[in-house]
């Protein structure tokens, strides 16, 4: 089955190593070097984080809304990143912001390619503890019944070589499928249940209101998605690891304010959803009633070595990066089932 936008994963490396030459040349300018936070007025230490452009953000407006920030003598300014997740890596280091939000596979092809940044926890990752809220559309009709069928077909994806990419790639492998004879297009996320639906790709691998529209037009939802693998960090926070290493104190002030955010969140759903509905474009139904997901600060080691194993297996990453060079040493970390 072919599809006009087909790319292939030769011109997907490509692409990728020219984002990582764009990603380097910026930090050329690397202005993390030294202190870049700063006291107002009133005493506190000035921290600007860069949020995604969708979701997962809500801890940290909820620490910010619940006081925790300014308890722990924290000023902090929340602003929306790019929507190309890559490309607030360059603002860290330009000293444009001190945290930033991105996916795991994200910050560690960065962290492959040499940039100077860390996890410094997490905000959300896959567990058995809650529904899945991604996996594998396909067609009503489709002879796909299971990631075993999925060699040689065409799965459209909202972007290629990174976390969608690498659990597709993954639930294949552990189906006994070789990744490589997978065809994948990357697709606008507001076309791609279309395009499934009208059959010029054989499955779609979607999340969250996408994975919904997939369901309702009746198609078929196959997989346990990232919950296959417990642990797979969907949402994290980094920083620069020189202003780490000159702003520690500030950094575990930073996390543990946002840990206490994600505790309330866990605690509070409905928190959750009023932060969607001020700060998201989901519609006001589906913020009623969907599934929240479980938030954790916690960065499971054991999960992320699997990981960085796995994207340099698939060739979504040149090489693997030691953790300790990928996780800050004061990152809260331990066990997600």
């Amino acid at each position: 089955m072919q599809v006009n936008v087909l790319v292939s994963r030769r011109r997907a490396g490509i692409l990728g190593l020219a984002v990582v030459a764009a990603l380097s040349l910026a930090a050329c300018g690397d202005a993390s070097s030294g202190s870049n936070s700063a006291d107002s007025s009133g005493g506190l230490t000035k921290i600007t984080v860069l949020r995604s452009a969708g979701s997962t953000f809500e801890p940290l407006y909820i620490a910010q809304d619940q006081g925790y920030f300014k308890a722990n003598g924290l000023e902090v300014e929340i602003k929306a990143g790019a929507s190309d997740q890559s490309q607030n890596a360059p603002s860290v280091l330009r000293a444009e912001a001190q945290f930033a939000m991105a996916d795991s596979v994200q910050v560690t092809k960065a962290v492959a390619a040499g940039l100077g940044i860390q996890m410094v926890a997490g905000l959300q990752s896959s567990t058995t503890t809650t529904e899945p809220s991604d996996g594998l559309a396909v067609a009503k009709d489709s002879p796909i019944k299971s990631f075993a069928d999925i060699g040689g077909k065409t799965i459209a994806l909202p972007n290629l070589k990174g976390s969608v990419e690498l659990i597709c790639d993954y639930l294949a492998e552990q189906a006994g499928v070789d990744p490589k004879t997978i065809h994948y297009v990357a697709l606008p996320l507001n076309s791609i249940v279309d395009s499934l639906n009208k059959g010029q790709v054989d499955g779609a691998y979607i999340f969250s209101t996408f994975l919904d529209a997939a369901r309702n037009a009746g198609d078929r939802i196959i997989g346990q998605g990232m919950n296959t693998l417990p642990g797979f960090p969907q949402a994290v926070l980094f920083a620069g690891t020189d202003w780490l290493k000159k702003n520690a104190d500030t950094a575990k002030k930073f996390v543990d304010a946002v840990s206490k955010g994600i505790d309330y969140a866990n605690k509070n759903p409905e928190a959750v959803r009023d932060i969607d509905t001020k700060y998201t474009q989901l519609s006001a139904d589906y913020i009623k009633n969907r599934t929240i997901q479980t938030f954790y600060a916690e960065i499971d080691k054991d999960t992320m070595g699997i990981l960085v194993t796995k994207m340099q297996t698939f060739g979504i990453a040149e090489k693997a990066p030691d953790l300790s060079s990928l996780i800050w040493s004061d990152a809260p970390t331990g066990d997600i089932k």
